[in-house]
C-alpha cells in the first residue's frame, strides 16, 4: 500500500454522511501515518449515489458494491449500509485483501457476527486490518472516564446504570422504515441504540456482561408503508400498513463479571428525548457520570475527598491534555457529535499505518452480538440468561 489509504465506502445516508465528513478531515487535524483517499462510494440509486458522491467529496461512484472491492485503487472498504448487507460485504472484502470499517451493530444474527469475527481474524495474518464503528467510544469525555476508572479512581465497580433514550417514532403514523423491519435491521431499538450501551459500559468499565434478564415491548404493531417502497403515491400508501417486527423498548438487568450489577434502557418512545445517552458508574471510592447532550463534560464525584468538600464535579474535557483534544481547539472550546467519527477513523488509520489490530475488533463486536442475543432470548423466556462465549 502507498502512503495513502485509498477508502471506498457502501452506503451514503445518515451513517455515510457522518463517515464522509471524518475523512475529509481527520488528516487535517491528526499527523497520521497514512492519507485517507476518498475514492468511491456506492450506493443502490444511480442519481442519489452520484449526487452524493459531489456533496459528500467522494471522487467517483458505483452501484455495484463487488466492483468496489475488485477495484486495484480500494484498499479499505467501509460499510455504512443496514444490518443485512454486513456479512456479505465484509466478508467479500476480507477475502480479497481489503480492510474493513463496519458500522455496529456487526451483523443481524450471532451466526452471522461469528463469521465475520472468524475471518477477520485470519486475514489478520495478511495484515489486513478491520473495525466496528462504535463511536461513542471516541468521545473524549468517555475516553477519559476510561481512563479514571483504570486508574482505580472510582475503587471497586458496584453498579452500572445506562440509558439510549429516543422519541422519533412515537408517532403511529410515522412510516415502516428499513429499522423497523427485522429482516433488514435484525432488532429494533435494542440492536440499534442498545448496542451502543452495551459497548460503551464495557468499554469504560473494563467489564463484560455475563447474564441477564430482559423484557421488550412493540408500542405501535403496524405503520404505513413508506411511499417509495410500496411504489404507491404517498395517499395510496398511507392507506397501506404492515407489521412492526422489531422492538420499540428493551429493558434489562445484568451481571457484569468482577460482581458489579447493571441497568440498561433502550427505547424509541422516550417523549421529547432525542439522543439521550446517558452512563453512571459507581464505584466504592466514587462515582462518574456522562450525559451524551452535555458530551464535552463528565461529572466526577471523589469519594476520598473531605466531607465537607464532597459532591460531583464538574469536568469540562476541552484541555489538549484529554484524549483527542490537543487536535482541536483552545480550552473551552467544544467539539460535537461528528468529531467522534474523525477520532474513529483516525485510530483506524493509526492501526492500520502501524500495522497493529483497531478496536474494537470484530472480536470485540461479536460480544456485543451474544449480549443482544442473550437479551432477545430472555425476552422471550422471561428468565436470567447466560451471555454465550466469544
Amino acid at each position: 500500500m502507498s502512503e495513502q489509504l485509498r477508502v471506498g465506502m457502501v452506503g451514503y445516508a445518515f451513517m455515510g454522511a457522518a463517515h464522509s465528513q471524518a475523512w475529509r478531515t481527520v488528516n487535517r487535524f491528526f499527523d497520521l501515518p497514512l492519507s485517507a483517499r476518498m475514492r468511491a462510494v456506492c450506493g443502490r440509486s444511480r442519481s442519489g449515489v452520484a449526487a452524493a458522491a459531489e456533496k459528500l467529496g467522494w471522487e467517483s461512484h458505483t452501484t455495484d458494491w463487488r466492483s468496489l472491492i475488485d477495484r486495484d485503487d480500494v484498499d479499505l472498504i467501509d460499510i455504512c449500509t443496514p444490518g443485512d448487507t454486513h456479512a456479505e460485504i465484509a466478508l467479500a472484502a476480507l477475502a480479497a485483501g481489503k480492510h474493513v470499517m463496519c458500522e455496529k451493530p456487526l451483523a443481524n444474527t450471532v451466526a452471522e457476527a461469528r463469521e465475520m469475527a472468524a475471518a477477520a481474524t485470519a486475514a489478520q495474518a495478511s495484515g489486513v486490518r478491520s473495525m466496528c464503528g462504535f463511536n461513542y467510544r471516541r468521545v473524549p469525555a468517555v475516553a477519559l472516564m476510561r481512563r479514571l476508572v483504570e486508574a482505580g479512581r472510582i475503587g471497586a465497580l458496584r453498579h452500572v446504570r445506562a440509558v439510549y433514550l429516543q422519541d422519533w417514532i412515537v408517532d403511529p403514523e410515522f412510516p415502516l422504515v428499513w429499522r423497523l423491519r427485522k429482516e433488514v435491521a435484525g432488532s429494533g431499538a435494542l440492536g440499534d441504540i442498545g448496542a451502543h450501551i452495551i459497548d460503551l459500559t464495557q468499554f469504560v468499565t473494563g467489564r463484560s456482561i455475563r447474564s441477564v434478564t430482559a423484557m421488550t415491548e412493540t408500542f405501535v404493531k403496524s405503520r404505513p408503508l413508506p411511499e417509495a417502497s410500496a411504489g404507491l403515491s404517498a395517499s395510496a400508501a398511507g392507506e397501506q400498513r404492515g407489521d412492526v417486527t422489531v422492538d420499540d423498548a428493551a429493558l434489562f438487568l445484568a451481571r457484569l463479571d468482577g460482581g458489579a450489577i447493571a441497568t440498561y434502557e433502550a427505547t424509541r418512545f422516550a417523549t421529547g428525548r432525542k439522543n439521550g445517552l446517558r452512563v453512571e458508574l459507581n464505584g466504592s471510592l466514587g462515582s462518574l457520570v456522562f450525559d451524551f447532550e452535555r458530551m464535552n463534560e463528565l461529572a466526577f464525584y471523589d469519594g476520598g475527598q473531605p466531607a465537607a468538600e464532597q459532591g460531583f464535579r464538574r469536568i469540562l474535557v476541552t484541555e489538549a491534555e484529554h484524549p483527542y483534544m490537543a487536535a482541536w481547539w483552545p480550552p473551552g472550546h467544544l467539539i460535537g457529535y461528528e468529531h467522534s467519527f474523525t477520532h474513529e477513523m483516525r485510530d483506524l488509520i493509526e492501526a492500520i499505518g502501524v500495522g497493529k489490530d483497531p478496536a474494537p475488533s470484530f472480536t470485540d463486536a461479536l460480544q456485543v452480538q451474544l449480549v443482544l442475543d442473550a437479551v432477545s432470548r430472555s425476552a422471550v423466556s422471561a428468565q436470567w440468561t447466560e451471555v454465550e462465549s466469544v
